[in-house]
């Protein structure tokens, strides 16, 4: 059984998962640690539970989502885990933090691309990779249909969607990811968003504005 643990990271509240099993291997999605008493949370949290993180992935290159990228590679010797359409992104990554008053270091490259149909194998567990852009061109939702659920990043939020005026992103490509690739999942499936609650695919397909 797979256990998930949200940390809420960084002067943009994003949402850091850690996910682990029974052999204590751990991989962290969206490593979003910015502040140092984030890294010590996340330390402390490893150390506790005897965890071995071993795979850092991304949903997506946005900066509040990366921030602690460099700090895995430093600490762990982990290289990032992400689609090849958002390396720009990363690339940019300091000079986007600028424009919004934070500054980072640059992050660490890309260190192994994940595609659509690509698994994440950590311990005796495993998630599927869908490629769903409209956000950013290479977000990834991360799936795992025996305990249905999925991380999906910034393309869906309880009521809402994700951003699309930011470089990469277009409205229409995100409608129909969500749509074509989300929506045809069950009710039941727990949604594991880039920033607030989770929620359920069922619930969003019903109720959320953008598509009831």
């Amino acid at each position: 059984m797979i256990s998930i643990k949200t940390f809420l990271f960084n002067p943009f509240q994003e949402n850091t998962y850690v996910l682990y099993d029974q052999s204590g291997e751990c991989v962290v999605i969206d490593a979003g640690n910015y502040h140092p008493e984030e890294n010590d949370q996340l330390y402390r949290f490893f150390l506790e539970n005897s965890l071995e993180p071993v795979r850092v992935i991304n949903t997506h290159c946005h900066i509040d989502h990366i921030f602690g990228n460099g700090w895995f590679h430093k600490e762990y010797k982990i290289k990032t885990e992400a689609h090849k359409l958002d390396e720009p992104l990363l690339q940019g990554s300091s000079e986007h933090a600028q424009i919004f008053g934070v500054t980072m270091k640059p992050p660490p490259a890309i260190g192994k691309y994940l595609n659509e149909g690509d698994r994440v194998v950590f311990g005796n567990s495993t998630l599927h990779c869908i490629h769903v852009p409209g956000h950013s061109p290479g977000s990834l939702a991360y799936y795992n249909e025996e305990e249905q659920f999925i991380l999906v990043g910034d393309v869906l939020f309880q009521g809402s969607i994700g951003r699309t005026d930011l470089p990469g992103g277009d409205y229409t490509t995100l409608i129909r990811s969500i749509t074509d690739k989300l929506f045809t999942l069950d009710d039941e499936v727990v949604v594991y968003s880039g920033h607030g609650p989770a929620t359920t695919i069922g619930n969003e397909r019903q109720f959320n504005p953008f598509f009831s």
